[in-house]
């Protein structure tokens, strides 16, 4: 009876909409006025200490392990959760923690190197695992939207051809052999992930472009002295930790020459940093959302200027709520190669995410840096960013 009593109370206190509830004995209740879309079963007891002590945790390991079982959308119960001021998605979903730096190898393996037949089978063509970016805001074809994404990058940069660019985190090569075949630029690209690494070697190779770009399974922190007149790096921040993020970016600082130009797109939490502790133990280990005024400052004491930022929160709703049509779409493929319970983390991630970014919880920003006066070598307007 009592925990009956707490799963009310925290239900009621946490969606702003009707939901069934069916309980371990059978019994089902409904909380809120109306007709409920969405019903939550419980096949058994999550118990309360669990709850209360970390609610994303417990629950994200209730579903992966069916223990609960949601029939409706689960972005939209989620995102209901993050609307309720005194959620418990609000109050305990995000604890502070800071990993060590001899992790972040170890921390991209974990999640890159799942393989890349795993990946295929629900990203784009380009194979781009970040926001994409949807230039009329309606349409839906990934692969033109991701296209469109390494464009807008590449275009902030006012790139000139016969330059280098950097591509921190470069992912499986689609912004870095972009930038060689399209832009005239002298390209190399680091990452941790021997999977990405050997397809963008293939890559390289198979489009015969050994002369203008080179790939390096290497630590971004360990690069030497060389330096380019342009930098990248989408979606790796995130993984670096809040106690590196300063090192990070005095990192880009350092492999920029003079008068020199960066592009870092990344997961950002305006309201402040934060990580989530189901997401940091099950899909990204040593993962932390960095917060607004966090990263300005490790901007500004790394001696760069900002010239332009950009949120892109929406692209990233939408970016995800495709990549989960497509991962659902495949599900068995995904279910007779990882297993269900792999299977349902994935979607639960993918859902939680979506919804997460929905809420305005966390945002993606691209921010436009110079090594040097802000814009010094940048049209005086923005108009050129869209060309």
């Amino acid at each position: 009876m009592l925990e009956k009593t707490f799963y009310k109370m925290m239900l009621n206190k946490s969606l702003p909409f009707p939901v069934k509830v069916t309980y371990w004995d059978g019994k089902s209740e409904v909380y809120g006025n109306g007709t409920p879309e969405i019903e939550i079963v419980f096949n058994e007891k999550i118990p309360m200490g669990d709850i209360t002590r970390n609610a994303s945790l417990a629950l994200g390991e209730g579903y992966m392990d069916k223990k609960i079982e949601i029939h409706g959308d689960i972005q939209k119960l989620i995102f209901g959760a993050y609307e309720s001021a005194d959620s418990f998605m609000r109050s305990s979903k995000f604890r502070k923690f800071l990993p060590k730096q001899k992790q972040s190898e170890e921390d991209v393996q974990s999640h890159y190197d799942i393989g890349n037949d795993f990946y295929k089978l629900w990203l784009d063509p380009t194979m781009t695992y970040s926001c994409a970016y949807f230039e009329d805001g309606n349409e839906n074809d990934l692969e033109q939207a991701q296209i469109a994404k390494v464009h807008h990058i590449l275009n902030k940069l006012n790139p000139q051809k016969g330059k280098t660019l950097l591509d921190i985190g470069c992912g499986w090569g689609t912004l870095m052999l972009t930038a060689a075949k399209e832009y005239g630029l002298k390209v190399t690209g680091v990452t941790l992930s021997e999977e990405q690494y050997k397809l963008v070697q293939k890559r390289i190779y198979d489009e015969n472009l050994q002369d203008v770009a080179e790939v390096r399974l290497e630590d971004y922190r360990e690069l030497g002295d060389q330096t380019w007149d342009y930098v990248t790096s989408v979606g790796m921040f995130e993984h670096v930790g809040s106690e590196n993020l300063p090192k990070y970016f005095q990192d880009v600082y350092k492999y920029l020459n003079k008068d020199g130009i960066a592009l870092v797109h990344g997961i950002t939490r305006q309201q402040g940093g934060a990580t989530n502790a189901w997401i940091n133990k099950y899909i990204f280990p040593g993962g932390y959302i960095p917060g607004l005024q966090e990263i300005v400052g490790d901007i500004v004491d790394s001696g760069l200027q900002i010239t332009d930022m950009e949120a892109l929160r929406r692209h990233y709703q939408r970016t995800l709520e495709i990549w989960d049509k497509n991962f659902n779409a495949v599900r068995n493929q995904v279910e007779d190669k990882m297993g269900e319970r792999f299977t349902r983390m994935w979607d639960m991630y993918l859902n939680a995410c979506a919804a997460s970014f929905e809420s305005g919880n966390i945002d993606v920003i691209q921010y436009l840096l110079t090594k040097g006066p802000s814009g010094k070598n940048l049209p005086m307007t923005r108009d050129y960013m869209l060309k």
